[in-house]
């Protein structure tokens, strides 16, 4: 693994998702780094990455309610637990549980292990609430998949919620895990 700036130079082999980010990014003038690895499928793993990134690989959490009808991406420090009753009286919703990887594909376009923020470019409707951990800005830069879990990228911080969420047409909604 080694740290690499912009878009893989393989690009065009790339799946389409993944290039839709190096896109996004690129159209919205964002600098990134990238480090491309096997397959992350768990937060140990993802810390040896971030290693190599120089930053924390944030946890996305893609939640349901019990009906299935109202669908959250939670990002959180990858070092926090999880715990149900910590945000469901925050946003008003009860008996929340992870969702269904065909829902994930539908709302986020990624699969399980790829959650990211940048899944949200799929997400045009707009059914899906975002929802922070207010520690998440407390880091200069924000670690996340491209909407693929074999690479990870390094952006500011500040770029992540000044300028791309605006650009997906999301509005986070802060909770204190």
């Amino acid at each position: 693994m080694k740290l690499e700036n912009g878009r893989p130079q393989d690009f065009e082999a790339r799946i389409e998702k993944e290039k839709q980010v190096y896109d996004l990014l690129e159209s919205l003038n964002i600098e990134y780094a990238r480090v491309d690895h096997e397959p992350a499928m768990t937060m140990e793993v993802c810390e040896q990455i971030d290693k190599v990134l120089g930053a924390a690989t944030c946890k996305n959490l893609f939640l349901t309610n019990r009906q299935q009808t109202d669908f959250y991406l939670l990002l959180m420090p990858g070092d926090k637990p999880f715990k149900t009753k910590d945000i469901s009286a925050q946003i008003g919703s009860a008996r929340l549980s992870f969702a269904s990887g065909e829902q994930m594909e539908k709302y986020l376009g990624t699969t399980p292990g790829s959650a990211s923020v940048l899944g949200l470019m799929h997400d045009t409707e707009g059914e899906v609430r975002l929802l922070v951990d207010r520690d998440v800005l407390n880091a200069e830069y924000f670690g996340c998949h491209p909407c693929i879990n074999t690479s990870s990228l390094k952006i500011k911080t500040t770029d992540v919620f000044d300028k791309i969420i605006p650009a997906l047409k999301h509005t986070p909604e802060f909770v204190t895990l």
